[in-house]
């Protein structure tokens, strides 16, 4: 995730950065434009129809159609995104919470076996959301890490309450962060494998490209020239919000415009080692 001032609106308007929609459609840009040129000429020098003066009055209604239609799947991928980051906040909350309960229930050694397990449940989550494989606890190669990784330290629970290490008040109270914490697994789990449905995204693209590929047709008459800007704007606009819907529907990633998970997992880490050492 990219880290900004959002107060420095001068760097913001100028700065380009890998991600940015400018750099991903410049060709797009460069199409849209050509296109509405080829038009322009055609209507102003061998033409020089009329047939599309009626179509700026048309087009604002399919305007304000598409800004419903826009409006609808950025709130949708934004919706994801931040519910994701919810989730990874109370990850965050329930790791900090379970080792301090910990800390305060059993020695530094068999607290230090929960600590590292913990880690690596985080760590394994992250992996198992980017569908990369998880091999640094030694042992473990199931299909789901994170699940396993979860079992073993519910055993190990388990296996403390039976011997009186941990009373029964205490057990109960660290069972429910162990439960919150797969709680939001299956939670990011839905996330991600639960796009939006496959007739409403080819809906939403078929209807953009036909729109800003068709829209020089209703400026060509009034504008002229000047039409290829306004089309190259408008194109530019369009198709950078489903772009950037595209992007932060999916917040478990490596994108710029992604959940920073790598940097979650490392505050969990800090706070976890310094829990330990109180």
């Amino acid at each position: 995730m990219i880290q900004y001032n959002p107060k420095n609106w001068i760097n913001l308007i100028f700065s380009v950065r890998h991600s940015d929609t400018l750099r991903i459609l410049w060709k797009q840009l460069f199409y849209i434009g050509g296109l509405t040129a080829l038009l322009v000429y055609a209507e102003q020098h061998l033409f020089h129809t009329q047939l599309f003066e009626k179509l700026p009055t048309v087009y604002q209604l399919l305007g304000f159609v598409i800004s419903l239609l826009l409006i609808f799947r950025t709130n949708t991928a934004y919706d994801r995104w931040w519910e994701g980051r919810k989730l990874w906040g109370s990850i965050v909350n329930d790791s900090r919470n379970f080792m301090l309960k910990i800390n305060a229930s059993l020695n530094k050694q068999e607290a230090n076996w929960f600590k590292i397990h913990v880690i690596h449940f985080v760590r394994a989550t992250k992996d198992h959301l980017r569908d990369i494989p998880y091999s640094e606890l030694a042992g473990t190669a199931p299909n789901h890490v994170p699940l396993h990784i979860m079992s073993l330290i519910q055993q190990k629970l388990i296996a403390h309450k039976q011997k009186g290490d941990i009373s029964e008040e205490n057990y109960l109270a660290l069972e429910k962060h162990l439960v919150q914490l797969i709680d939001c697994l299956g939670g990011c789990e839905r996330i991600k494998n639960t796009p939006i449905p496959y007739s409403y995204s080819m809906f939403f693209k078929k209807f953009i490209f036909i729109y800003v590929v068709s829209l020089p047709l209703a400026f060509v008459v009034q504008f002229g020239y000047y039409s290829i800007i306004i089309s190259v704007f408008f194109f530019y606009v369009l198709v950078s919000i489903e772009i950037l819907a595209e992007e932060i529907e999916d917040p478990f990633g490596t994108d710029d415009n992604d959940l920073p998970i790598d940097v979650i997992c490392q505050t969990i880490e800090r706070n976890l080692e310094q829990i330990s050492k109180i």
